[in-house]
């Protein structure tokens, strides 16, 4: 029994001796490798800081500069763990790595794949100029103004206060209306005038009228008016202005000032705006006489 004990006892001692002569003769490389990790820890925090400041001025959603900054650190910490490893000489472990990575990777892209659609239409999304807070857009059949572009959705105000949440995928991979890319909209209102009225007289009177009613945007703009039809009780028109403005409830305003401007330009010059109205007209003529008489026979 003792002399087993002796022997267990002898090759712990070699193990450990055999263990303290490695560390000694790899002393260098362990330096070396954490020096890289420290180095390369903090460059990490260094290049994110410097991700965040330069991305902050370009991307105004807080949530998408800051993933991105948080990705450029991993990367530059994994290159610092990668390079430590190969001057330790475990060049199997970097392989061991690599493949359950992968293999990792794999699995969660195949779990998260519409979580990282969405995450990945974000970025894409809030990397263009042409989509940003505050803009009013009309998508996927909601119109309102953008208060918020995150990694899962964009967020959209109606006119009536709601608020909508679109998945970043199903914005992406849609058509947008963009009101707030030009400073002016164009307003189309349609009326019509009675059949006695003096068509060249109403033409000018409307242009005029709305002319004098918003302000005018340059000579490229005029007001443009349109008779459209020979309508059942009046002789339609369309006329097209244009206003400054960003979004759709300034176009609903002018409508209505239009109109106001428009109905009290016609009352006052007697121009008739006439009721849809139906006449019903008999050819033959009833004798009722002679009906009454039949009748009674």
């Amino acid at each position: 029994m003792k002399d087993e004990l002796n022997k267990s006892f002898d090759l712990l001692i070699k193990k450990l001796l055999n263990w303290m002569n490695s560390i000694i003769e790899n002393l260098p490389n362990l330096i070396l490798a954490f020096l890289v990790l420290l180095i390369a820890y903090f460059l990490a925090n260094y290049i994110s800081k410097l991700t965040l400041k330069l991305i902050g001025n370009r991307v105004k959603q807080k949530s998408v500069s800051t993933i991105i900054a948080r990705l450029t650190t991993v990367v530059i910490v994994m290159v610092g763990l990668f390079l430590a490893l190969g001057i330790l000489n475990l060049s199997q472990t970097i392989t061991s790595l690599i493949t359950g990575a992968g293999v990792l990777g794999l699995v969660i892209g195949l779990a998260l794949q519409g979580t990282l659609s969405n995450i990945i239409s974000g970025i894409v999304i809030s990397f263009r100029e042409k989509i940003q807070i505050g803009n009013w857009i009309e998508t996927n059949g909601f119109t309102g103004e953008i208060i918020d572009i995150n990694l899962k959705n964009l967020t959209l105000k109606e006119s009536d206060n709601n608020m909508v949440m679109i998945p970043n995928k199903i914005i992406l991979e849609n058509p947008m209306k963009n009101y707030s890319l030009t400073p002016y909209i164009r307003v189309d209102l349609s009326c019509g005038v009675g059949y006695e009225s003096d068509l060249e007289f109403v033409e000018k009177l409307t242009k005029d009228t709305l002319e004098k009613t918003f302000e005018k945007i340059d000579e490229s703009k005029p007001v443009e008016f349109f008779y459209t039809e020979f309508g059942d009780s009046s002789i339609n028109f369309r006329c097209r202005f244009w206003i400054k403005g960003t979004k759709r409830v300034h176009t609903l305003n002018a409508t209505n000032k239009a109109i106001i401007a428009i109905k009290k330009a016609f009352d006052k010059e007697g121009v008739n705006i006439p009721f849809p109205i139906r006449t019903l007209q008999f050819g033959n003529t009833l004798d009722l006489e002679k009906n009454t008489l039949e009748n009674g026979s």
